[in-house]
């Protein structure tokens, strides 16, 4: 029975839980267990979680894992070296050795992560590279797996970073049937971008935000400047600079950052061509779609399909 550890330290995000929770739902799906799960620590005992709970814990090193997984924390923390010494010395006996958030610093810190490519919270990027320049870190990444090695960003991450490993371990039919018991809407793939346009505009009247729900609800049609003002009720001089003094950018931006980020959401699910996608999407023509996925994600639509594919392959 393959066994999954947690590796916990003081004040470490109670999130992190999550990731452990879909080997939990493996279990429970199949009315037995699969999955042996513990949680971890240096020395064992007890360990104070971020939000004041304590957890009970086993010592790392005394416990043969085939999966570690590092915690993350809701800041940088500072880790003990006989923590780092402990992971160094049992990475090459687990299967995988694995970090949540910023627990990747963990995974650098004790070298484990060199030459290797890696990802962690976009928060934490730059202090990342500085730190640790013989890691090849993506930020823009949920998570990545680079042989034994896994990595994810924020918490949430984590779980799409434990359903792939089930994936791997069961096979798609039960990492979709975790996804679905977990009620995530669907299953990320490893090449999703972090960060969100749609996710990044926040309006603040209700005027503008009427409009930018408009706009996510009619992105195959024009949107026109004069069609968004006529929603929120005011005149297209008065909704222009309304809109750029409350989102930091113009209407015209702000739409085709919309559009970008629906049509890759389209491209990874990989049920239609890039020609459907851009239609559908408002861009008319696949080249100025070409040309906005360029500007805005620095690569162009066909070269993160295929991404994609390689990462679920």
């Amino acid at each position: 029975m393959p066994r999954v550890g947690l590796v916990i330290y003081p004040e470490f995000a109670a999130m992190s839980f999550a990731a452990m929770t879909a080997f939990e739902m493996v279990n429970l799906r199949r009315g037995r267990p699969v999955y042996e799960i513990e949680m971890v620590s240096q020395h064992g005992g007890l360990v104070r979680s971020s939000l004041g709970a304590d957890v009970t814990t086993a010592k790392l090193g005394d416990t043969e894992l085939d999966t570690a997984i590092v915690a993350g924390a809701d800041r940088l923390q500072t880790f003990d070296q006989g923590l780092l010494t402990t992971l160094r010395e049992t990475a090459s006996t687990r299967t995988r050795t694995a970090a949540i958030c910023t627990g990747t610093f963990a995974l650098a810190e004790a070298g484990l992560l060199d030459g290797r490519r890696a990802t962690t919270h976009w928060y934490y990027a730059t202090e990342f590279r500085e730190r640790f320049p013989a890691v090849r870190i993506d930020e823009d990444r949920i998570f990545i797996n680079d042989g034994a090695f896994w990595t994810s960003a924020g918490m949430s991450a984590g779980t799409d970073m434990a359903i792939a490993m089930i994936d791997e371990d069961l096979g798609p039919d039960m990492a979709k049937e975790v996804a679905r018991m977990l009620v995530v809407q669907s299953r990320r793939s490893g090449g999703q971008l972090q960060f969100s346009a749609l996710l990044e505009l926040d309006a603040k009247s209700d005027r503008i935000q009427n409009a930018v729900a408009y706009a996510r609800a009619n992105l195959g049609s024009g949107l026109s400047v004069e069609d968004l003002a006529r929603v929120a009720n005011l005149s297209s001089r008065q909704f222009s600079r309304a809109f750029r003094d409350e989102t930091g950018q113009s209407p015209a931006k702000a739409i085709e950052r919309m559009r970008a980020e629906a049509a890759r959401q389209m491209l990874e699910e990989g049920r239609h061509p890039i020609e459907y996608i851009a239609r559908a999407t408002g861009f008319s023509d696949r080249d100025r779609m070409r040309k906005a996925f360029i500007s805005l994600f620095g690569q162009p639509p066909q070269t993160m399909r295929r991404a994609v594919k390689a990462a679920r392959s």
